[in-house]
C-alpha cells in the first residue's frame, strides 16, 4: 500500500479539522478537572487530547477499517495495543495533542502527528502545526514537505553537516537513566547550543527544515517518533538508535539521535554518549 500525494494531503485535512474542532477551542481556556497526569507528573492528559483522538480515530477507522488505530490514549487505558501493532498489516499511530504539557500550560507549542505503518515501517508520516496552521508530510521514497490548506508546498531540508561545536541540538534528557543523565549533562557544552521545547512535534519540524542539527531522545514511544523520523530522513537526514541500529515504530526503548548525515551522527554519539 502507498499514500498518493492528494491522499496525503486530505489526511493532513483530518488532522486540521480535528485541530480546529477539538484543540483550538480548548487552548487555554482548560479548568482543573480538564487536566490529568498519566504515569507521572510530566505525563499529562487532557480533554482534549481525549476528544480529538476520538475524533480521529473515527475518521480514520471509517476509510480504512482494515487498520489498527493506536492512539496514544487510547493505548494508556489498554496497553495491550502496542502487541496487536507488532502483527498489524496497517497500523495508525497518533498523537492527538503532542506536547500537552505545553498545551495545558499555555504555550502555544503543540501539534498533532500521524503516522501510517504497513508491515513495521513508517511509510508516511503527518505533523499538524495547530498555531501555524500547516502541516509537514512525508511519504517514504517521495521527500518531504510543509503543505498549506491552500496547497501550496515548501520542500524540507535538514542543515548543513557541521562539526559538533557548531552544532544546535534539541536534547530530551529527562527520561534518560539517572546516571546517563549525569554523563550527558556536562557534555552538552561541546555544542553550539541547546534547546527542549518539551514537543517532539516542532523539533522534528525544525530539524526537518534546517533549523538545527541534533535531535536526542531516550524514551521511544511510536507516536512521539514514528512521524518525525520518517520525515527526517526523507529531509535528508540520518537517525539511528544508541546502538547504531535502525530506528523502527516496533521498537520502545533504545534511545535515538537524529542527525544531518551519518558522520554528525558519529560525533554526536561519541561526543555525547561516549564510544559504542
Amino acid at each position: 500500500m502507498r499514500f498518493s500525494a492528494a491522499e496525503a494531503s486530505e489526511l493532513a485535512g483530518l488532522l486540521r479539522c480535528a485541530a480546529q474542532a477539538e484543540i483550538l477551542p480548548r487552548f487555554r481556556r482548560l479548568v482543573s478537572g480538564d487536566i490529568r497526569t498519566k504515569s507521572g507528573p510530566l505525563d499529562l492528559v487532557t480533554e482534549a487530547d481525549e476528544a480529538a483522538e476520538r475524533l480521529l480515530t473515527a475518521q480514520l477507522a471509517a476509510r480504512y477499517p482494515e487498520a489498527l488505530i493506536l492512539g496514544e490514549e487510547a493505548t494508556a487505558a489498554d496497553p495491550g495495543l502496542l502487541i496487536r501493532m507488532q502483527d498489524a498489516e496497517l497500523c495508525f499511530v497518533l498523537d492527538p495533542v503532542d506536547g500537552t504539557a505545553n498545551f495545558a500550560g499555555g504555550v502555544p507549542l503543540f501539534g498533532v502527528m500521524l503516522a501510517a505503518i504497513r508491515h513495521g515501517e513508517t511509510i508516511a508520516g503527518w505533523i499538524h502545526d495547530p498555531m501555524g496552521d500547516d502541516t509537514m508530510i512525508a511519504l517514504r521514497g517521495e521527500g518531504a514537505w510543509v503543505e498549506t490548506p491552500a496547497g501550496r508546498r515548501v520542500d524540507c531540508r535538514v542543515a548543513a553537516p557541521a562539526p559538533l561545536g557548531g552544532m544546535v541540538g534539541a536534547i530530551s534528557w529527562s527520561y534518560l537513566p539517572v546516571g546517563r543523565k549525569a554523563h550527558l549533562l556536562p557534555r552538552l557544552a561541546q555544542l553550539a547550543g541547546t534547546l527542549n521545547f518539551r514537543c517532539a512535534a516542532h523539533e522534528y519540524r525544525l530539524a526537518a527544515t534546517g533549523g538545527l542539527h541534533a535531535l536526542v531522545y531516550n524514551k521511544l514511544m511510536p507516536w512521539d517518533h514514528a512521524a518525525g523520523v520518517l520525515i527526517h530522513a526523507e529531509a535528508g537526514g540520518h537517525a539511528a538508535q544508541f546502538d547504531g541500529s535502525a530506528y523502527s515504530a516496533r521498537k520502545h526503548a533504545g534511545g535515538l539521535i537524529c542527525a544531518p548525515d551519518e558522520a554528525g551522527w558519529q560525533a554526536l554519539r561519541e561526543g555525547l554518549l561516549g564510544p559504542q
